[in-house]
């Protein structure tokens, strides 16, 4: 029997996007039909070169062609929530790009909606799908390693509105509500244990930008593991994010797909999965889900809890504004 093909959509033709489209080619069974951007020519660009054949500005009309069974969002944050819906309510299973939303409310709406449609809503919550995050995954599952505290830093240098390529950004990223949720996520996923207290402190608001540029977060897991997360757009150094795993039988240091002993001798992650990208692997499980009809690691009911908590954060950041 022939196995029919994935159609999809993918809305954002910028530097996230382009990572998505580069998965997708390693990935048999999904072909990408419809490609979605905001400037049109340059969207032409990049369809051409992944060989696309319609490109629109307008997510509608995507929506509306018949072919098309998924969707994958890769637009500004602010537009996930809205936009993830309009695809569950066109009848299409989605996949946005972490954040699922930037208001608890708007999460809330998305997971509601899933839920009634019966469709694969998953969120791009890359560090469950890195290797070096799997390795460590794997090892707690197995009994052999329990997690006393994650200490993690996210470092960026965005003094301006600028994109991972270097280019204007026609959006302001966020550090609570992006930046702050791939770790608040992992770190519930990877102690096993719902988060149960949760603080923050940030510094000054930028003037033009109108967001906190550094940030503080405190975490605390029912099963009594701890999370210090430090986040700033002002490092002018090496920039990502550093996870350093202290647990009861060893200390695991991840910077995104690598993994390192607490005394940096590298663990070989080469085998985990079968590709050493988080990107295709999150699309792989997306795409899998669909095929199999069943929930996906990382869907949007899974992650809720992490915007609760970013929820909580924000209210308490704005109570001592």
């Amino acid at each position: 029997m022939m196995s029919k093909t994935l159609k999809v959509a993918l809305a954002g033709a910028g530097a996230f996007g382009i990572k998505h489209l580069d998965g997708i080619k390693n990935i048999d069974g999904v072909e990408v039909v419809s490609l979605v951007g905001r400037e049109l020519d340059k969207t032409r660009e990049v369809a051409a070169k992944y060989g696309i054949g319609h490109v629109t500005t307008d997510l509608a009309e995507s929506l509306a062609l018949a072919e098309v069974d998924a969707v994958i969002l890769c637009t500004p944050t602010q537009m996930h929530a809205e936009q993830s819906i309009a695809c569950l309510k066109a009848g299409k299973h989605v996949q946005v790009e972490i954040p699922l939303a930037d208001k608890l409310a708007d999460a809330e709406a998305v997971v509601a909606l899933a839920r009634q449609s019966g469709r694969v809503a998953m969120c791009g919550h890359t560090r469950r799908f890195n290797p070096s995050h799997q390795y460590v995954h794997r090892q707690i599952e197995a009994g052999k390693f329990n997690i006393q505290q994650m200490d993690v830093q996210t470092y960026f240098f965005r003094r301006t509105n600028m994109n991972a390529l270097g280019q204007p950004r026609s959006w302001t990223d966020h550090l609570l509500w992006h930046h702050a949720a791939h770790t608040v996520d992992l770190f519930a996923y990877q102690a096993g244990s719902p988060i149960v207290q949760a603080n923050a402190v940030q510094g000054p608001i930028h003037p033009q930008l109108g967001i906190a540029m550094d940030m503080s977060i405190q975490l605390k897991a029912a099963n009594g593991a701890i999370c210090t997360l430090s986040l700033s757009f002002n490092n002018e150094g090496p920039l990502g994010t550093f996870f350093r795993y202290i647990g009861d039988t060893a200390t695991y240091i991840a910077r995104y797909d690598d993994l390192f002993t607490g005394k940096d001798e590298k663990i070989d992650v080469s085998n985990v999965a079968v590709s050493m990208n988080g990107i295709e692997l999150q699309d792989r499980e997306f795409f899998a889900a669909i095929t199999e009809g069943r929930e996906p690691n990382s869907s949007v009911a899974q992650v809720l809890p992490c915007y609760q908590v970013l929820d909580r954060l924000e209210r308490q950041l704005n109570k001592s504004a």
